[in-house]
């Protein structure tokens, strides 16, 4: 009898030794705190090299030792947007401050799920429009109020090869604005040399850009989505056809691995993707803006990652002050964020001359470039992109008919938009 209750208690003890782990392992995923901790947890989307980036502003604003030291979270980006509504409507374990797309905001606010900072800023005063580059600080300002404070402004430019465009398109950056007639003259004249005109890498910005140097855009006034456009069919075709003429990578080949061999002239790429052309010594390579159907309307595809805070019962004055002065610390010292490859939107930093070196900041340097930047603000934009994504490479390529595939896809987001206004 006495070795059975033993037994019993033991395995009553490892029962409960087992709950409290599993206790422990919740907590640490999720980075909850309690409303009495003087821990601000600081959920973001860096999850790749660009972490580390952060991890080190945190650790350094964390040895000025404020009331209130930061937790970095990094959680992937689908993982955290599905994880936002649950825990927000929930009201537990929700983040102090989260880093989001700027496209993301305007959905997030209609369903009134952030706290605006207008009335936390008095302390601050130089947490103010001037002091940002503008098409990230307009983007957080909705109906009157301050609704996020921006981290960066990220673009998708174009990567070349300094030694191939000296053979192959020798003053095609003599403006700085590379044009797609530009690329083909290039690429005719590498064919030969079995080198590629330009790679298709990442299709939603790609396509995006077109789409908006044609004359379209994915709305035309802030509630219905356009996609199935004429605008968008040209876009698309205009893809098609560099793939056809053989400008571009064939279906299945990583553009990345060409461009990094020496063997495409072109690489659109985002500004981020820099640290991975960094170390590879036979490559000399510099950025410049996206291709150009024209040098009439410039378009540099652009996002922005921006703080905001999600309504909260547990961030009471105090947490919130603790998460203002974080972001004040970050508008003074985001110079190890623009060296991760980003452009911050602090002008504090843009203005730094070591930052002024880097290459991506040749978007930042003078009006004429800053008003190329374009943020596709509208407020269902992730269903837009995640039609985007489903079809444009298939379009390029061309494994589906464009005009069904835009018909299937201005549905789809309708449908999407129409389900989430009954939520």
């Amino acid at each position: 009898m006495k070795k059975r209750i033993t037994k019993i208690f033991s395995i009553a003890l490892i029962f409960t030794m087992a709950l409290a782990l599993a206790a422990c392992s919740s907590k640490s995923s999720s980075g909850s705190t309690s409303k009495d901790s003087k821990e601000l947890v600081f959920w973001n989307v860096f999850t790749g090299p660009d972490g580390k980036n952060m991890q080190k502003i945190v650790d350094d604003y964390n040895k000025t030792n404020p009331e209130y030291k930061v937790k970095n979270v990094s959680i992937t980006a689908d993982d955290m947007y599905a994880k936002i509504p649950t825990v927000v409507n929930s009201g537990k374990n929700i983040p102090d401050v989260t880093i989001v797309h700027a496209e993301r905001i305007k959905q997030f606010v209609e369903k009134g799920m952030l706290t605006p900072y207008d009335d936390a800023l008095g302390n601050y005063p130089d947490i103010k429009e001037e002091n940002y580059v503008k098409a990230g600080w307009d983007i957080g300002n909705l109906d009157g109020k301050r609704y996020s404070i921006p981290l960066d402004v990220h673009s998708f430019v174009m990567y070349y090869n300094k030694k191939l465009v000296e053979k192959y398109a020798p003053h095609a950056l003599e403006d700085n604005i590379v044009t797609f007639d530009e690329i083909k003259a290039a690429g005719d004249l590498a064919k030969k040399d079995s080198v590629t005109a330009i790679g298709l890498t990442w299709m939603r910005p790609i396509f995006l850009s077109l789409y908006n140097q044609m004359g379209g855009d994915i709305t035309s006034d802030g509630e219905k989505p356009t996609l199935d456009t004429p605008e968008a069919a040209k876009a698309l075709e205009f893809l098609k056809s560099l793939v056809t003429e053989k400008y571009t990578n064939k279906d299945g080949q990583d553009p990345a691995q060409l461009f990094k061999s020496g063997k495409a002239i072109f690489y659109p790429e985002g500004i981020w993707m820099q640290n991975s052309l960094k170390d590879i010594k036979t490559l000399e390579w510099g950025m410049t803006n996206f291709p150009q159907v024209s040098t009439d309307k410039v378009v540099n595809w652009t996002s922005s990652h921006q703080f905001v805070m999600f309504k909260s019962k547990d961030r009471d004055d105090k947490r919130t002050q603790g998460v203002i002065k974080f972001l004040d610390y970050v508008r003074q010292n985001s110079n190890p964020w623009a060296e991760a490859g980003q452009n911050p939107a602090s002008l504090l930093n843009v203005n730094d001359a070591k930052v002024q070196t880097l290459p991506q900041t040749f978007l930042l340097k003078d009006e004429k470039e800053r008003a190329t930047l374009k943020i596709f603000d509208y407020k269902y934009n992730g269903f837009v992109a995640e039609q985007i994504d489903k079809i444009a490479g298939d379009a390029a390529f061309g494994k589906v008919k464009i005009s069904d595939a835009l018909k299937k896809a201005q549905k789809a987001v309708e449908d999407k938009i129409a389900q989430d206004e009954k939520k």
